[in-house]
């Protein structure tokens, strides 16, 4: 596809209209920075406003997520002295507490700044494309109203994909919105995927009580390092977990209270069936193809780093497009996209982006593994640290996980690290900020780390390279 570029000299005019169709992360970093540049922008809606992240994504997860290991703590911990106990779990009040919390930072990050910002307006309704400048916007009443746009940022998001598995369709099945609202806890929950949203609520449904099944189309976190799928299996399998490798289901039926799952060789039931096996693009009602919009196999919008499509005064930002699927990737996106609408020429640079899955313990990984590494014909060196050697990670009791550092051979530089440890979402930056600062493993083993402090666990990883970690005193510089 070729992504026709706008002349980057264009100087930002006042009162250009900018058109976004959406009110997500990427939207409304769009809208807040063009309206700042002197555009008049108009976000068109359908649903609420916000997108998904606050409103059925990581708000909302991570609130269940926090509870979940609270519960976890209280009926399960290390330490000599304290009871552990569990008094059961109130789900109907933590839903009541976790949806307050949206609301309030849905007003506060997205609907007062509409109320606020005089250069921004918003429309309700479906959007979809007439020409290369202009939107046909179908209002709840029926009636269609024409929005013409200078600049248009199509900033969409995804759907869950819903597998072509007979029976699926026709049955109450749980995507992760309904997980998330849902005012009772299931007996029996299966889940099916093992990526991010699968692998975080079905350990905290296992953890407020419910028994859980996971099906695996492939392994878990596929995409990562292998190490870090084994390792994390282990640790939900040893608590309480069951975990099936290699499994697709074949059909499903409802029959009235019970789910029927079929895997061939086996059938399995539960009261409550949750399908987490990716998302796709909200791209289908917009008729990108009536004004050559590219998009990909999945519908994806093909954008360059700089937001543009193929279409001039037409940019993409966000889960939509074909750049990776993460809120702050969105907003960085967004930011960008608006900066170019207005006459700048800003790239998104993504060559260093740390990555985190909020399991207990957290899975974060930044810049490329060594199969990535080995693609891209880079010779590597490694070393893998167990937490049972980071002494913070031993004060703490939890030794569960691993530390990974990835190196280019010939210089040592590090180009990647892979991360499976409490905190783990902390311990990642620190890793980007080296790669981004092109720091050797020595540079890195020679740097100062607080201790006791669980990011030490980087220099001890780096001290492998050259050292026998376990033959040194603590916090050895």
């Amino acid at each position: 596809m070729s992504i026709t570029e706008l002349n980057c000299c264009e100087s930002a005019k006042a009162g250009l209209k900018i058109a976004i169709i959406g009110t997500g992360s990427a939207a409304f970093a769009a809208a807040i920075r063009a309206a700042d540049e002197g555009a008049v922008v108009t976000l068109i809606e359908k649903g609420k406003v916000g997108g998904t992240c606050v409103n059925v994504g990581c708000v909302p997860s991570k609130i269940f997520i926090r509870a979940a290991h609270i519960a976890h703590l209280q009926s399960w911990h290390p330490f000599a002295g304290m009871k552990q106990y569990s008094d059961g779990v109130d789900r109907a009040a933590m839903v009541a507490q976790q949806q307050a919390r949206v609301d309030a930072l849905r007003y506060a990050k997205y609907e007062s700044i509409l109320a606020s910002n005089e250069n921004i307006t918003l429309v309700r309704g479906i959007a979809r494309f007439k020409d290369a400048h202009t939107l046909v916007v179908e209002q709840s009443n029926g009636e269609n109203i024409s929005i013409q746009a200078d600049r248009i940022l199509v900033a969409t998001g995804r759907n869950p994909m819903i597998p072509d598995v007979p029976g699926l369709k026709e049955t109450p099945f749980w995507t992760s919105t309904e997980a998330l609202e849902s005012e009772s806890l299931p007996a029996h929950l299966i889940i099916y995927g093992a990526s991010v949203v699968a692998l975080e609520l079905a350990q905290a449904f296992l953890r407020l009580g419910s028994n859980v099944t996971l099906i695996a189309r492939s392994t878990l976190l596929s995409s990562e390092d292998p190490a870090i799928g084994t390792a994390l299996q282990a640790i939900l399998v040893a608590e309480g977990m069951r975990i099936l490798l290699h499994t697709e289901m074949k059909s499903v039926i409802h029959d009235g209270k019970v789910f029927h799952v079929d895997l061939g060789d086996e059938q399995i039931s539960s009261d409550r069936l949750l399908i987490a096996a990716g998302r796709v693009p909200n791209t289908d009602s917009l008729d990108l193809n009536l004004v050559g919009i590219a998009t990909d196999a999945k519908g994806a919008i093909e954008i360059n780093d700089y937001m543009r499509t193929s279409v001039a005064n037409v940019y993409a930002a966000g889960d939509c497009t074909n750049k990776p699927q993460f809120v702050y990737v969105a907003a960085a996106a967004g930011t960008r996209a608006a900066i170019n609408m207005t006459g700048g020429d800003a790239a998104l640079d993504l060559s260093v982006m740390p990555t985190v899955v909020f399991t207990d313990p957290q899975v974060a990984s930044v810049g490329l593994n060594e199969a990535a590494a080995l693609a891209q014909g880079i010779e590597t060196d490694s070393r893998t640290l167990k937490m049972e050697n980071v002494p913070r990670a031993l004060a703490n009791f939890d030794t569960r996980g691993l530390i990974k550092l990835v190196v280019e051979a010939k210089s040592g530089k590090l180009i990647g690290a892979q991360v499976l440890a409490a905190e783990g979402g902390e311990i990642i930056q620190t890793a980007a900020l080296a790669i981004r600062n092109q720091m050797t493993y020595q540079q890195l083993a020679d740097q100062l780390f607080p201790y006791l402090t669980m990011v030490e666990g980087l220099k001890l990883c780096a001290q492998t390279f050259t050292k026998d970690v376990t033959q040194l005193s603590c916090c050895a510089g």
